[in-house]
């Protein structure tokens, strides 16, 4: 049987926060707000966790 472990990462980015506004289509945030709902998370948490992944794997190609 493998050892069971709790592995605490500390967050990427802190520090002082800002408030921001963006429009989504309803049925994405529906889709998000779903996501929320199944992990226990905020909708908050959901979009912070989103946009760190698209920053840490995005690729931007350039026009040549």
């Amino acid at each position: 049987m493998t050892e069971k472990r709790l592995v605490i990462r500390p967050n990427k980015y802190n520090g002082a926060t800002s408030v921001t506004s963006m429009r989504l289509p309803k049925d994405m945030l529906t889709a998000v707000d779903a996501v929320a709902a199944e992990t226990g998370k905020t909708r908050n948490e959901i979009l912070l966790l989103s946009i760190e992944f698209a920053l840490d794997n995005m690729q931007i190609e350039k026009n040549d």
